[in-house]
Order: structure tokens, then sequence, then C-alpha cells
């Protein structure tokens, strides 16, 4: 009987497991409010703050992989033009990519 063990990583303190601050920056210097939706948040939106160069900033605690946001700039969805990608959501919709490493 053959079976198919499941390794997992004896290491806790792998990065994998350890989560580092990212930062998320959208430019938006018309906008009213600024939201970052991702998989990291099951897609709730976080406020983002707005710097005084019209800049949003949002600093997120993410792990080791790779992570599907986009902004909601006054309601709207947008991808971020600085993302090393795009994908698909599991609703279909087209969303940005950022890697953890």
């Amino acid at each position: 009987m053959n079976s198919i063990d499941q390794q997992t990583d004896p290491n806790p303190y792998s990065a994998k497991h350890m989560a580092k601050p990212v930062n998320f920056y959208c430019a938006a210097p018309e906008a009213k409010s600024v939201h970052l939706e991702g998989d990291f948040s099951s897609w709730a939106p976080l406020p983002m703050q707005r710097r005084v160069d019209g800049w949003w900033f949002l600093q997120v605690q993410l792990t080791h992989g790779h992570h599907q946001y986009r902004f909601n700039i006054d309601g709207q969805r947008r991808l971020d033009p600085r993302s090393v990608g795009t994908a698909h959501n599991e609703a279909n919709e087209e969303v940005s990519i950022v890697s953890v490493s």
C-alpha cells in the first residue's frame, strides 16, 4: 500500500510563516477616499491614508508568496500600474499581484 505523507515545514521560523511589512502606494490626488482590497483581507476594504503629496499609503503585514489586490478609489476598482503583474481572482475579476519573499 502506497501512502503520500504531507510534508510540513518543520521550521516555524521559516520565511513561509513570517509576515513582513509591505507598503502600498496609490497616486490619486483628487480622490476623496482610497481603500486597499486583497486576498489577505478577504477582499474587505482597508482604508488608506492620504499623504500631503497626493499619494495614498497603507502598510500591510504579508506572508511569503503571491498576493492579489486592487485599489478602490471613490468606489471605483482600479489595478495598480506599478504591480508585478495581474491575475484573476475567484470572482474572475482582474487584480494586481504583489510578490513577497
